[in-house]
């Protein structure tokens, strides 16, 4: 029962950061109908703007935590927001009445193009990032075992809780939620209505690129290590919660992405962690045989 607990206490951490990347992913495919594969790597960005960002404010010394954690965050989501704007301009807006195929061949440039300017700019090596936040609580103990909730998996989930919470409200409350389920629906349509549909799009990336920056720091905080491939497999399993959730559902990006975290942490524990990935995929195809809009995504309607 204890060692359950725990797998299921890591399935639940990892499947929270999983979650916050596939948000970037169904946001940006409900509403061009497109997906971003240089995702991942926005999220990798983010993770070296985080590592970086300790580093130079380790060296000041002298700044509390809480107020050390905050400014990196806010650098985080500045640059990766940056970063995820120029992508939008860059690789799909110039092709946006292309087929989707040309499209999608951009952003799988992107991302080696990105992928390799971290590799030249930062260099092959794995970086490593000492504890920052350290300590838990002993849930429960059973002989040599002890079942621990660390503080960085608190916050972890607390904070994707909290910015799936603030999503969800943006689009469905605000007149950019409006303007960003107009496009969905129609974006020629929306934009004979007076909807600006390319700087709805490019809030759209900006904002995804955001989530992904937080993602970033949470792995890079939670793991300590990083390189410059660290995007793609994580980039592919969040894409794989996103599908499996339903794409273009953001209750369904999280829901997914908790489920893939789970069945890592579950077979990695009672089984071979050298197919956690093998599960994860299978669950996947058993699911999309049976479901293939996803758990909570709905059969698209093709219009004519």
């Amino acid at each position: 029962m204890e060692y359950f607990l725990q797998q299921l206490i890591n399935g639940v951490t990892l499947g929270a950061i999983y979650g916050l990347i596939a948000i970037g992913y169904t946001m940006v495919y409900g509403i061009i109908g497109m997906i971003n594969f240089a995702h991942g790597e926005i999220f990798m960005i983010g993770a070296f703007v985080a590592l970086i960002s300790f580093l130079i404010l380790g060296v000041t010394g002298g700044i509390p935590i809480p107020l050390v954690l905050l400014i990196v965050l806010l650098i985080g989501m500045c640059l990766t927001a940056v970063y995820g704007w120029a992508l939008e301009r860059v690789a799909y807006r110039p092709l946006r009445g292309s087929p989707r195929l040309a499209a999608l061949i951009s952003a799988i440039g992107m991302s080696i193009v990105l992928q390799n300017y971290v590799q030249l700019s930062q260099g092959a090596r794995v970086k490593t990032l000492q504890p920052v936040i350290e300590g838990g609580f002993k849930i429960m103990q059973s002989g040599n075992f002890t079942v621990v909730l660390s503080y960085m998996q608190i916050i972890i989930v607390i904070v994707t809780v909290s910015l799936m919470a603030a999503f969800w409200t943006i689009i469905a409350k605000t007149a950019l939620g409006r303007a960003q389920r107009a496009c969905e629906q129609d974006r020629t349509m929306a934009s004979l209505l007076g909807i600006d549909v390319d700087k709805t799009i490019s809030i759209t990336f900006i904002l995804g690129a955001s989530l992904a920056a937080v993602a970033g720091m949470m792995v890079t905080l939670y793991y300590g290590v990083i390189d410059f491939y660290v995007g793609f497999l994580a980039g592919i399993k969040a894409f794989t919660a996103a599908v499996l959730g339903g794409i273009g559902s953001i209750p369904g990006a999280m829901l997914g992405g908790l489920l893939i975290g789970l069945i890592e942490a579950f077979w990695s524990g009672y089984f071979s962690i050298e197919y956690k990935d093998v599960a994860a995929f299978s669950i996947l195809v058993l699911v999309l045989v049976f479901r293939p809009s996803g758990l909570l995504g709905r059969p698209e309607v093709e219009k004519v």
